[in-house]
């Protein structure tokens, strides 16, 4: 394999997208690591270890699909103002990129059943066919988002299925592998990883505005426009962080989180903020793509503050 060949993978794998991948499971985690701490029941490192691994196929196997879709259908184009994708570059082929989705997809799902195996064992069977029937879903959700002639990202679903995998499903589904205990009070941080994840794909939308309009991927943007656009994307950001506070404020006053530090999590949200300003004040859309980059990183360091002071 040449550099050149090398380097389009990598490019292909998005790797900037990884960390906002992984948030939901990080603080997923963290509450479970909590719970656990509290009862006799022992806490299984590997489950998530496992979830963290098949996310992140999830995750590489969905950007391989949209580089395929969007590539074979055009909407990569010189209009684009975004990176140059891999299919757009010419550097890997359709039917390489084909071969690197289906190999990508079985090793998610043999991933997904080592998990659920892991965390459940070989009693536990109905539970174990539902989060089968997730995974299954999951490698559903990353290929059609842009493959096929009914790809759903084209029809401006793209963002429910962000948030429902990126939030209630990764949070909720880590916590029950490690607890074997559903708590619906996690909806709060589950919506805030969520929204934070729907906000980062407006941003990608926005961005590509125009150029999607002209191949026919209808986004919710594309469909709004660009103001309602803006003040959608304002709203997201604002019912994430009212999430935050209440899961915070609980967490305190519940004694699950025994000092001030419940809050800690918030300081993720200070340059959100600033990027919020930036978005009001920009006009021109090749000027967000340096956003994405902020909203998925504060979103994972929000994830990793929660397990901090879960832990500490």
């Amino acid at each position: 394999m040449s550099a050149a060949i090398f380097k389009a993978w990598i490019s292909a794998a998005r790797l900037r997208t990884l960390p906002l991948s992984i948030s939901g499971i990080i603080t997923g985690t963290a509450y479970g690591y909590g719970v656990i701490q509290t009862s006799e029941t022992t806490f299984n490192i590997f489950v998530p270890m496992l979830a963290l691994l098949t996310t992140l196929g999830f995750q590489v196997l969905s950007n391989f699909a949209n580089d395929y879709g969007d590539g074979v259908k055009g909407t990569d184009n010189e209009n684009r103002v975004g990176p140059v994708r891999a299919l757009q570059s010419g550097v890997i082929k359709p039917h390489q990129m084909k071969l690197g989705i289906i190999i990508t997809s079985i090793i998610s799902f043999l991933s997904a059943v080592l998990l659920i195996y892991v965390s459940l064992g070989s009693k536990a069977i109905l539970v174990s066919l539902f989060f089968l029937v997730l995974g299954v879903l999951a490698i559903w959700a990353a290929i059609k988002y842009t493959v096929g002639d009914n790809a759903y990202g084209y029809r401006g679903l793209g963002d429910l299925f962000v948030f429902i995998f990126f939030g209630p499903v990764s949070v909720l589904g880590i916590y029950y592998l490690l607890t074997l205990e559903m708590e619906v009070i996690l909806l709060l941080p589950a919506i805030t990883i969520g929204l934070l994840s729907v906000a980062v794909l407006n941003l990608n939308n926005m961005r590509d505005m125009e150029s999607d309009a002209l191949v026919g991927k209808n986004t919710i943007v594309v469909k709004m426009g660009m103001t309602a656009a803006k003040k959608l994307h304002y709203a997201l950001i604002v019912i994430a962080f009212m999430s935050a506070f209440m899961i915070a404020l609980l967490s305190y006053t519940s004694g699950f989180i025994n000092s001030i530090a419940a809050f800690l999590p918030l300081i993720a949200f200070l340059p959100v903020m600033l990027h919020v300003v930036n978005v009001f004040k920009n006009d021109a859309p090749a000027l967000l793509d340096p956003e994405l980059k902020k909203v998925a990183l504060a979103t994972f360091f929000y994830a990793l503050i929660t397990l901090a002071t879960v832990i500490y």
